[in-house]
């Protein structure tokens, strides 16, 4: 079959992958279309070093074979994070930190920049009829921007700011404005920050301090720019994942209170339904043929990815 691999140091396009042989419990997935995430991108730059196999997480898929026939021939997008099932993790519905986890297209298990992958399947989940599968395809991304009012309680009475102007920062906003709450946009590119406009207050430069601080640029800066924006006893919540390490003072962080919490993956079924009743509003995915990988990597479409 057709797959972009990864061979520790660069992408390569096959067509002589073998077709995935479920393993007990996973069903066989038909890949319909694929997208290109910017941990994507990272891995191509040492992000994932133990990592070689076929790259790629968001997927829009059918189902072909499964241990649940109501599966079959059904719509589907998928989780990442496969468990062992029997880890203090696991045990406590904590799957995605399971210390032997697998994660489709970044460690020990293939993904889905190919025809066909296998999946858990009770990570598995059912595109509502109708949707199309160009707006299937954001709910992995959408699913992280969920999963900040997932993990921390955010107090509508108080303001945010989101640092960023990419694809991740957009879902982000648009989920934090259906809080209610004072939402500025902070980014570097007055082209990207106009279509933040409807949902958020935007800026090149911030001119505020925040309660909440949300840092999605997708590099080691941001962090230190979340610093400086975070008044006392706020909170920064960290999304980007990036090559490379950070220093930082945090006995600042001490002394002034400041809670840090990282957040990634997220609730897939809200993801789902935001996407099927039009709550939030994303650009159409520009697509391209496997072959064609380097050219989705350097797109500048608000996403990018591969029809099969």
């Amino acid at each position: 079959m057709k797959a972009l691999y990864f061979d520790g140091e660069r992408a390569i396009y096959r067509e002589d992958m073998p077709l995935p042989v479920p393993r007990e419990g996973e069903s066989l997935i038909r890949i319909l279309m694929s997208a290109v995430c910017s941990t994507d991108k990272e891995i191509l730059k040492g992000y994932k070093p133990d990592f070689t196999g076929i790259m790629g997480h968001e997927f829009v898929g059918v189902v072909e074979e499964s241990p649940d026939p109501g599966l079959v021939g059904k719509t589907v997008v998928g989780e990442l994070n496969a468990g062992c099932g029997t880890c203090l993790y696991c045990r406590t519905g904590r799957e995605k930190h399971c210390v032997s986890r697998r994660v489709i297209g970044m460690e020990k298990h293939d993904g889905c920049f190919a025809e066909y992958m296998t999946l858990a399947t009770h990570l598995i989940h059912q595109v509502p009829d109708g949707l199309p599968a160009e707006q299937a395809i954001f709910t992995e991304p959408l699913a992280a921007a969920l999963e900040i009012p997932s993990m921390i309680h955010i107090d509508p009475a108080k303001n945010i700011a989101v640092i960023g102007d990419g694809r991740l920062a957009f879902m982000i906003t648009q989920v934090l404005s259906l809080t209610g709450a004072d939402v500025t946009v902070i980014g570097k590119h007055e082209e990207k920050l106009q279509q933040f406009s409807p949902y958020a207050r935007t800026a090149v430069k911030a001119d505020d301090t925040y309660e909440y601080v949300v840092e999605a640029t997708g590099s080691p800066s941001g962090l230190l720019l979340a610093k400086d924006l975070v008044r006392k006893q706020g909170t920064i919540i960290l999304k980007s994942t990036y090559a490379g390490e950070i220093s930082i003072d945090m006995s600042y962080m001490v002394v002034n209170e400041i809670t840090v919490a990282g957040s990634r993956c997220g609730p897939f079924e809200p993801a789902l339904n935001l996407l099927n009743k039009s709550l939030v509003k994303l650009p159409p995915i520009e697509l391209y043929e496997l072959k064609d990988y380097e050219k989705a990597f350097h797109s500048r479409a608000f996403k990018a990815g591969f029809k099969f």
